[in-house]
């Protein structure tokens, strides 16, 4: 469906409950081509934008209620004069909503009886990947900002509102760079070394020009109910940072850990271990990559993503929860690409992991063959081509003179 049949798709939801279309929104998803799991341990993180979108057909009220009709979602309806978390609402869409909208008076912003409703609908499906849970937190939050408050936060600080969201309201602990990605737009390399203001530098990025097809390969298994899997990975790695008297990774240094092992075993155990060994050398390859970026040097961009994707199902063991034997789809897909690819191109997780999708880079003159051999073994419509998105959110006012 083109973004004219969506925009006209969401307009008629809108007049059918009776509200007046004033705007469309689009906010790109978000693919990870390096840095698996360092955000959150202050760490540096290669992310992009891609061309799978959310949308929004939005109206404003003056009943101080934000309402959110989505597409396959419960609606939401809430009133912004009462925006205190609630606990039946956590890990549903109504506490990503609510936190949005909360994040917006902790800076001084008062709804004073103005409200939004939003009729969404897209491209990023839920459990893919491509974050479709920080997709939406900023398409609510770009909404409010644009519509409610004149834009007067910026895309940092739109992020800081989804990830609020989603680390007190959803319940799902999580670090900024989905939602900053998603806000931000483009290729990016970025730095958290200071969390509240990260160092973004935008790159250019084609795999095309190199002879590669981008590509999201599917599992077949979301990963929407694994929120426990997922945390465990930062708790694990803030236990070894807290051993050495630090809150995250990135203020320990890489000989001090690796010196004293066998009392951090004992400590934290071996899977903790693992884990951090993980971040150091995605750390230090996620800078590594940026700069293949920026020389133009793609075979060693691609060396970098096959050692990021080994690293993740070795030392960091998110392609499969803990304990399932019977059902490991992410870790037979990587299998899967790896053959496929003949030694060329490059296949990884990105994002949280354990279910889901991976990111692969197939050679473009081959990429029938690889796509017909995974989806031979994954099933048909395992595996789309991907395109990078240099926009960030877009907002287009309608019937305006």
């Amino acid at each position: 469906m083109t973004k004219p049949e969506i925009s006209a798709r969401l307009a008629a939801r809108l007049d059918a409950a009776g509200y007046a279309p004033e705007a469309f929104i689009s906010v790109p998803g978000r693919t990870e081509l390096g840095g698996n799991h360092t955000d959150h341990q202050r760490g540096r993180v290669v992310a992009a934008a891609v061309t799978l979108s959310l949308y929004a057909a939005a109206a404003v009220t003056r009943d101080g209620r934000v309402r959110v009709l989505s597409e396959g979602m419960e609606p939401v309806d809430l009133d912004t004069a009462d925006l205190t978390a609630r606990g039946a609402e956590r890990g549903s869409s109504a506490a990503l909503v609510r936190g949005v909208c909360a994040a917006f008076p902790a800076r001084g912003l008062d709804f004073a009886g103005r409200g939004l409703v939003l009729a969404v609908a897209g491209e990023v499906p839920v459990g893919s990947g491509l974050s479709s849970s920080a997709c939406f937190e900023v398409l609510v939050a770009s909404a409010v900002n644009a519509l409610l408050f004149g834009g007067e936060l910026s895309a940092l600080e739109l992020a800081g509102a989804g990830r609020f969201a989603e680390n007190v309201y959803f319940g799902k602990p999580c670090g900024i760079m989905d939602q900053l990605a998603c806000a931000s737009g483009g290729v990016a390399a970025m730095d958290f070394a200071e969390p509240e203001r990260p160092e973004v530098e935008r790159l250019r990025l084609e795999p095309r020009e190199f002879g590669y097809t981008l590509c999201l390969v599917s599992s077949g298994a979301g990963h929407e109910d694994l929120t426990a899997e997922y945390a465990a990975i930062p708790a694990e790695m803030r236990a070894v940072a807290e051993y050495f008297g630090c809150d995250a990774l990135r203020g320990v240094g890489e000989g001090r850990f690796w010196a004293d092992i066998p009392r951090l075993r004992a400590a934290v155990g071996d899977r903790a271990v693992l884990r951090a060994a993980h971040f150091f050398a995605e750390d230090r390859r996620a800078a590594e990559e940026a700069e293949a970026i920026r020389a133009g040097d793609f075979a060693r961009f691609l060396a970098l993503v096959r050692e990021s994707g080994r690293s993740s199902a070795m030392y960091l063991q998110n392609l499969a929860p803990a304990g399932s034997a019977r059902s490991q789809p992410l870790l037979l897909a990587q299998a899967v690409c790896e053959r496929a690819l003949r030694g060329r191109g490059a296949v990884r997780v990105h994002g949280g992991g354990f279910a889901g999708t991976l990111l692969a880079f197939a050679p473009s003159e081959d990429y029938e063959r690889f796509r017909a051999e995974v989806e031979a073994a994954l099933g048909p419509g395992a595996c789309r081509e991907l395109e990078l998105n240099p926009a960030g959110p877009e907002l287009e006012y309608l019937n305006r003179a």
